[in-house]
């Protein structure tokens, strides 16, 4: 086999082993119900000293004890939908290696305020197309439905049935770190 096509492979494989980590980790951590204990920083099988809620970086330093290098988004949250708990991490050797080029469709879908308006509503409760219609951002039914395609298409949003819209899950949590990352 020439070089190229070897470092072709090489690459296409990485890319492989990369989006089967990321699923498998949606798979593994999206929406998983939690109980009480789950939530519980006692719970975790971390010394204390380490996950002490005097320490300010306690997520910092629990990180890199348990995996360094790594990069890892986590929350615990509870939605209308129930609670959500999740988790993602790569290592950043991975992630600086991984071509960046298809990450801007997700990110566009969101660069639009309609659109991160969108979001937000449907995030904190309105579901349907009518309560969405009552937003200022929106001049008509067919603005609508554009900004609820794009979200759709890059998989903020999902319709489980017709007029009716959520977020999914696996991407509530990375859709507040988003909105962390954008205010800090």
């Amino acid at each position: 086999m020439e070089p190229d096509s070897l470092t072709t492979l090489e690459r296409r494989l990485a890319d492989l082993e990369h989006e089967v980590a990321r699923l498998s980790a949606l798979a593994a951590h999206s929406a998983a119900p939690a109980d009480d204990a789950d939530l519980d920083p006692q719970a975790t099988d971390a010394a204390p000293e380490s996950a002490g809620s005097d320490d300010p970086l306690w997520f910092v330093n629990e990180l890199g004890r348990r995996a360094p290098g790594a990069v890892m988004m986590a929350g615990a949250v509870e939605t209308q939908a129930g609670p959500v708990r999740w988790q993602y991490g790569l290592h950043a050797e991975g992630l600086l290696a991984h071509d960046w080029s298809d990450l801007a469709r997700p990110l566009e879908a969101l660069g639009h305020p309609a659109r991160i308006e969108l979001v937000r509503q449907v995030m904190r409760g309105a579901h349907t197309t009518a309560e969405l219609l009552q937003l200022e951002h929106l001049a008509s039914s067919g603005q609508l439905y554009h900004h609820l395609r794009q979200l759709v298409s890059a998989g903020w949003l999902v319709s489980p049935r017709r007029g009716h819209y959520e977020v999914p899950a696996a991407r509530v949590v990375p859709l507040l770190v988003l909105t962390m990352i954008a205010s800090s």
